[in-house]
């Protein structure tokens, strides 16, 4: 009897143990903080223009280095070759059609309704912070704890304009912000001023080492890698740099990595910046608006007058690689911070781009965004994903992927709990693939302006020209649709619509738009239409 009584002592101290042990597990597992969120941003980078992607030039150790200890997405494209569009696809998950938002200054029903990111993460409970250029719009800007933007009139909690005036910079900011616009920038006491411009919007800036937006982006987010070190709460960080996007002013500094005196071999062989592949492709077999841009309709895009003083191209190219390199270097340190702090390794670390920039390629400057929406250089960006313990290092896919696969993502990999949606995600989760190596298998993705469509197969291209019922005089369906072969054509310099082998991979492009169209139906593009003829 004794030693049944001590048995059952012993079972029930046991069951006790147990009981607590598992409900202490699941406590800890509740109480887990999730992962951190850190999002790079820059605007206008043109994927090939990075080290890891054997650039002659590109001088971009940090970004190299993640790349290494991170999934790479080699053909991940931009949603529209134009910030807005671009942004509010990665913040919203929608497409622009869906929004009705395929120019910058476009606002819908649906894009005040939109639920952004940032307003996910918030409802998960994370701390929110947006540091540079946002340039977004409606429901799409919203969520956020901490806000500092570049400019004056959308940084509710400080802003670089304010900062650098204080600082006492504000007219060699302006000096720079002339080169393209011919004045300083709103907000600033040389708004009005009468600046001049630079050929192809390129000069060396004034400003001193530390005190670019790029500078100023960087510092406020390595301020809150301090802040948050200590927090019981994960945070969600939009780290957004203005450049390469033109005006391209970089610093002294950055500039003199790259010699521009004459064209060479590249940087990387000690020789002069490399001459872009189809830098002399013929003008006329460009589409009308870059037509136009070349022969010197655009007081800035000057290309007639660089064509005849080559100098003023390799400025320009060096001065693009130079302000990629200064959003490199403020990329390094953000992750040093971030390593210093003891955070990396419980944080995911995503790099991307709006879109891309011509640097020269196809005799072209900036992105000529009202007259084509189909060339690589614009539409496919760079992508790199980095979940600790989870990505396989360096791992390259070819798998094609959008802005818009970004939210359903990251909902996935963090198991996140999604507030109710008007307008449903459009995209697609990336989850497996990135832990699982397992394929997404899509035949196709669509960018989409008002008025080009271009539909991006795995192996061709297929640019539809269309009627542009919002901005008539940007109607350019006379020039004809563009078709570009990858196998065979990967600068796109020849047009291959017309011949007869492509016909059948055409028709397959044309019939993927056609599937588009029925999926995804546009009802933001079609009350933009509306709110346009009713004007």
């Amino acid at each position: 009897m004794k030693n049944k009584i001590i048995l059952l002592i012993v079972g029930f101290l046991l069951l006790m143990f147990n009981c607590k042990s598992k409900n202490e597990l699941v406590n800890q597992t509740e109480t887990k903080k999730k992962p951190n969120v850190l999002l790079l941003f820059s605007d206008q980078h043109n994927k090939k223009v990075m080290g890891f992607e054997n650039h002659p030039d590109a001088i971009t150790p940090n970004l190299d280095k993640l790349s290494g200890e991170s999934a790479v997405f080699d053909r991940a494209y931009a949603t529209r070759g134009i910030c807005v569009p671009s942004r509010m696809s990665l913040m919203t998950g929608l497409y622009p059609r869906t929004m009705g938002l395929m120019d910058n200054k476009e606002k819908t029903t649906i894009t005040r309704d939109a639920v952004s990111l940032a307003s996910i993460f918030k409802f998960n409970d994370y701390n929110t912070y947006s540091f540079g250029k946002r340039h977004l719009v409606g429901g799409g800007d919203k969520g956020w704890d901490v806000k500092k933007e570049v400019h004056a009139e959308e940084g509710d909690n400080g802003n670089y304009l304010s900062w650098i005036t204080k600082q006492g910079y504000q007219s060699e900011f302006s000096y720079d912000w002339a080169a393209e616009f011919g004045k300083g920038p709103k907000g600033s006491n040389d708004a009005n001023a009468k600046i001049p411009i630079a050929d192809l919007g390129t000069r060396i800036s004034k400003l001193s080492f530390g005190y670019t937006m790029e500078a100023y982006t960087a510092s406020e987010t390595i301020k809150m890698i301090k802040k948050q070190k200590n927090s019981d709460k994960p945070f969600f960080c939009f780290s957004s740099f203005y450049r390469p996007h033109q005006p391209y002013t970089p610093l002294k500094k950055f500039r003199d990595l790259y010699n521009v005196s004459e064209w060479g071999e590249g940087t990387k062989l000690k020789s002069g910046i490399k001459i872009p592949a189809s830098f002399y492709q013929p003008t006329k077999d460009l589409p009308p608006l870059l037509q136009f841009q070349r022969n010197g309709g655009n007081k800035v895009w000057n290309m007639d007058k660089a064509f005849k003083d080559e100098q003023i191209w390799r400025d320009f190219i060096g001065g693009y690689y130079a302000l990629v390199t200064e959003v490199d270097h403020y990329v390094g340190e953000i992750l040093e911070a971030l390593d210093k702090a003891n955070m990396k390794e419980e944080t995911i670390i995503i790099y991307t781009t709006d879109h891309g920039d011509f640097v020269g390629n196809h005799g072209m400057v900036e992105k000529a965004a009202a007259g084509h929406n189909v060339y690589e250089d614009i539409l496919n960006i760079p992508l790199i994903i980095r979940i600790p313990e989870k990505t396989t290092n360096g791992k390259h896919t070819a798998e094609l992927v959008t802005l818009v696969d970004i939210i359903p993502t990251l909902v996935d990999v963090l198991d996140l709990k999604v507030p109710v949606l008007k307008h449903n995600f459009e995209g697609r989760s990336l989850a497996k693939l990135l832990i699982e190596n397992k394929p997404l298998n899509r035949d196709y993705i669509v960018s989409e302006s008002w008025f080009q469509a271009t539909v991006i197969g795995k192996d061709s291209k297929l640019g539809i020209m269309l009627e542009n019922k919002v901005k008539p005089r940007q109607d350019y369906r006379e020039y004809g649709d563009m078709y570009f072969d990858r196998n065979t054509d990967p600068l796109e310099i020849k047009n291959g619509i017309k011949e007869e082998k492509n016909q059948a991979s055409i028709l397959k492009l044309r019939n993927y738009y056609e599937e588009f169209n029925k999926k995804i139906p546009g009802i933001g593009k079609q009350e933009t239409v509306q709110n346009k003829i009713k004007k």
